[in-house]
């Protein structure tokens, strides 16, 4: 996706350029409003995270301003206020999601891919992925744990199904790179290493067998530990 992010504060500003740079996403950055309007009419990007207070002006107004201008990019609003008033306004201004902060990463994740798929008109195919008490619904691109949903970043989602699709079968650090990121990143980075992490402490497998390290070699999820699981 491309991304536009209006955000004045640096340290949000380059937080979020970082994490959606590592889902893979194309990331554009702008500190005030006042040139929102052009930089979306031609820019053709997939979402904009505006945030409500900008040194110049209001999100609302360049919400508002993007709207009466005909131009339908989906817009998340970003705002350190929680109150009804502003939400609602934002939202009948022609918001499409509002998230407050401090956010959840995870959360803003997931509504970016909610209204990508839902701006795109996209239906995917969808089965279902069951190993042990692990299920995923890949249409949908939903995770339970015995039944309890699992918020994952696309990153996190795309390296699980690769994974569950593929049971028994082990998977290189190079090759995950290759399926999952492409052949841009370099091949020492231990960006694999970091999301096996971070998707078994989501799933609460950090002291279970369910995604396999094969030391030198990559990872897997085997049968036996599948069996072990679901006779547990």
């Amino acid at each position: 996706m491309r991304i536009l992010i209006v955000e004045d504060e640096d340290r949000i500003a380059d937080f979020l350029t970082r994490a959606l740079k590592s889902e893979g996403h194309n990331v554009t950055r702008l500190s005030t409003g006042k040139e929102v309007v052009d930089v979306v009419r031609n820019g053709d990007f997939d979402l904009l995270l505006l945030d409500l207070m900008l040194p110049d002006t209001s999100g609302l107004d360049v919400c508002q301003e993007l709207r009466t201008r005909k131009i339908n990019t989906p817009i998340i609003m970003l705002t350190a206020m929680d109150s009804v008033e502003d939400v609602v306004r934002g939202l009948k201004l022609g918001a499409d999601d509002y998230i407050t902060k401090p956010f959840d990463l995870d959360e803003l994740m997931a509504r970016i891919e909610s209204i990508y798929r839902r701006q795109q008109g996209i239906d995917y195919p969808n089965s279902v992925l069951s190993i042990a008490d692990v299920e995923m619904h890949t249409g949908s691109k939903t995770v339970k744990v015995a039944g309890q949903d699992i918020p994952l970043t696309a990153k996190e989602l795309s390296i699980l199904e690769l994974l569950m699709s593929n049971p028994d079968k082990l998977f290189s650090r190079e090759r995950i790179l290759n399926n999952i990121w492409g052949a841009n990143l370099d091949p020492l980075t231990n960006v694999v290493d970091v999301y096996i992490g971070r998707l078994r402490r989501k799933l609460g497998k950090d002291e279970d067998p369910f995604i396999e390290t094969v030391r030198g070699m990559g990872y897997r999820i085997d049968q036996r530990a599948r069996t072990r699981l679901s006779n547990d």
